[in-house]
C-alpha cells in the first residue's frame, strides 16, 4: 500500500513488517551514526538496508561514493529515480546475504553502514566479518544483542556470538537510540555498533568457518564443563579432553562462557585431525 503526499505525488511505501522495516528519522541520530562511521571524500560507504535513504542522505554529504544494497526493489527502485542524476550514489536492488560487499564495493578499504533488520541481524553480521572486511562498520541492531556483541568473557551476555565477532573484529557499542526514532517505532531499544577490524584476529580466514562452528556448539552446551563439552562434541575420552585442555591453556572444570576467543581458537586447533 502506498500513501498519497499532499501534492498528489506518491510518497513513500508503507514499512514492511515481513522484511522488518522501521525507518530511522531522526536527523540528530542520523548526523550521529555517520560521525562514528567518519567517512572521508575518499572514501566508498556501502550501506545495507538504505529503506527511504535518510541515511543514504547524509552519507552522500560526506563520503565519496554510496553502495546501497535494498532487498525492497520497490524502495530501491524510489531511490535510484531520487538520485538519478547523481553518480555518486549506486542502488543494488537485492539480497545482501548473496552479495559480496567488497564486490559491491568495487574498491579496498571500504567502510559499511546500516540499520540492519532484527530478524537477520547474526547472518548479516557473519557476512561483514568476511575477508575481505570493511575498514570500519557501524551497525544500528537491536540493544540486547548489541550488548552480546561487545560482552566481555564471563559476563551475562558473552556467548557464541560475542565470540565469533570478537575473534576477528575489536565491537564498541557508540550509543543507544529509542524506539521513538524510528516510524513506526519497533518495540525494543536500539544501539549503534562500531566495529574494527582486529590487526591480531584470533583465527585467519579460512579457519573462520570451522571456527565459528565449534564456537557455537560448544556453547549450545554452556551449562557443561569444558571437558563434558568436549567428550560431548569429539568422543573424547576423559583424559584426551584435560590433555587438549590442557594444552589450550583452559581448566576442564570451566564452562564455555570464561573462554577467551583466543582460547577457543588455541582449544580448537588442538583438536583439528593432523
Amino acid at each position: 500500500m502506498t500513501r498519497t503526499a499532499p501534492d498528489g505525488s506518491a510518497a513513500w511505501p508503507h514499512a514492511r513488517k515481513r522484511l522488518g522495516q522501521h525507518f530511522l528519522t531522526d536527523p540528530r541520530i542520523l548526523s550521529r551514526i555517520v560521525d562514528a562511521l567518519a567517512p572521508t571524500p575518499s572514501d566508498t560507504v556501502v550501506e545495507i538496508g538504505p529503506g527511504r535513504g535518510a541515511l543514504t542522505a547524509h552519507l552522500l554529504a560526506r563520503a565519496g561514493r554510496v553502495v546501497a544494497i535494498e532487498v525492497d526493489h520497490v524502495l530501491a527502485e524510489r531511490l535510484q529515480r531520487a538520485y538519478a542524476e547523481d553518480p555518486r550514489l549506486t542502488v543494488l536492488a537485492r539480497d545482501v546475504l548473496e552479495t559480496r560487499l567488497d564486490q559491491a564495493a568495487g574498491a579496498p578499504g571500504f567502510l559499511l553502514a546500516g540499520n540492519v533488520p532484527y530478524y537477520v541481524t547474526t547472518p548479516i553480521l557473519f557476512q561483514a566479518l568476511r575477508a575481505p572486511r570493511p575498514r570500519r562498520t557501524v551497525f544500528l541492531v537491536q540493544r540486547e544483542v548489541a550488548d552480546r556483541i561487545v560482552a566481555a568473557p564471563g559476563s551475562d551476555g558473552y556467548g557464541a556470538l560475542s565470540v565469533n565477532v570478537q575473534a576477528l573484529a575489536v565491537p564498541t557499542l557508540a550509543f543507544t537510540v529509542p524506539p521513538g526514532a524510528f516510524i513506526p517505532p519497533p518495540a525494543v531499544e536500539s544501539a549503534l555498533v562500531q566495529f574494527v577490524p582486529r590487526t591480531d584476529p584470533a583465527v585467519s580466514d579460512d579457519e573462520q568457518s570451522d571456527y565459528a562452528a565449534f564456537v557455537i556448539a560448544a556453547f549450545g552446551l554452556r551449562r557443561k564443563q569444558m571437558r563434558r563439552v568436549l567428550r560431548t562434541l569429539r568422543q573424547l575420552s576423559a583424559g584426551e579432553a584435560d590433555v587438549a585442555l590442557a594444552s589450550a591453556g583452559v581448566a576442564p572444570d570451566v564452562r564455555p562462557e570464561v573462554l577467551t576467543p583466543e582460547q577457543f581458537a588455541a582449544l580448537w586447533r588442538g583438536l583439528r585431525p593432523a
